[in-house]
């Protein structure tokens, strides 16, 4: 599990890469041409507006390349959490997108050997990472973070993403892009920052539906809610999260 603000074992952060390794290899390779579709080649619109399938493939190259862009931090350095680094996204949105559609002009050549690059990339500079200590601060390309925790945004980009493909890309045959272990971890870690926000005390009962609500990939009303979320107390009922999602 992913813990907001608390640096964590070498077993958990090892955990923690295992997932991230498993969760980019699953949707590697469901990223490989099927007959006459090629997702990484596709100029549809894809479910999320104003984003082509073929600019979602790209940008799962950018998340990676985050990673591997990771510094190692010194001693005293005031990191962010995982819910205010996710926060920064949306006042960055504009350029997250700019930055996207030119790699995916810049790789379109030969979109998944480079998505292929820079996940290998990323997945050694993980390992180097991790050999200064059990949860280090790294500096990230906007700010300081826990490496747990940096895993842990690179999780919800291919997690997230992972899941507007599937949702955009019609495929029946194979395992789909989401790795069930990435898909619980992605969504706990959502529950803490809408718990660290909001001080409720409730779990998850439906992952996914979870993560499309905390994400703004489904409308926010009542029955969602209930039907992602409920209280530990059952004499409890759900807040009115109108207020507090989407969290990103």
């Amino acid at each position: 599990m992913i813990v907001m603000g608390a640096p964590l074992g070498r077993h958990e952060v090892d955990a923690l890469a295992g997932l991230l390794a498993a969760q980019w290899e699953r949707l590697r390779s469901w990223l490989e041409p099927d007959g006459a579709h090629d997702p990484a080649h596709d100029p549809t619109p894809s479910v999320l507006p104003g984003w082509t399938v073929a600019d979602l493939v790209a940008h799962l190259g950018r998340g990676m390349s985050a990673l591997g862009a990771c510094r190692g931090a010194g001693p005293g350095v005031v990191t962010l959490s995982l819910g205010e680094y996710l926060g920064t996204y949306p006042e960055r949105a504009d350029e997250i997108a700019t930055v996207t559609r030119a790699m995916a002009e810049e790789i379109r050549p030969d979109p998944l050997r480079a998505l292929d690059r820079l996940a290998a990339e990323a997945l050694e500079r993980l390992t180097e990472l991790r050999r200064s200590g059990d949860d280090p601060v790294v500096w990230a390309r906007r700010a300081p973070i826990l490496l747990s925790e940096m895993i842990g945004s690179r999780l919800v980009e291919l997690v997230v993403h992972g899941d507007d493909l599937a949702r955009s890309v019609a495929r029946s045959l194979g395992p789909g892009p989401l790795e069930p272990g990435a898909v619980g971890a992605v969504a706990r870690a959502l529950l803490e920052v809408l718990v660290d926000r909001g001080g409720w005390d409730l779990e998850v009962v439906d992952d996914l539906a979870w993560i499309r609500l905390a994400t703004g990939r489904t409308p926010v009303n009542v029955t969602g809610v209930a039907a992602a979320l409920r209280t530990r107390s059952p004499a409890d009922s759900v807040p009115d999260l109108g207020g507090r999602l989407p969290l990103l």
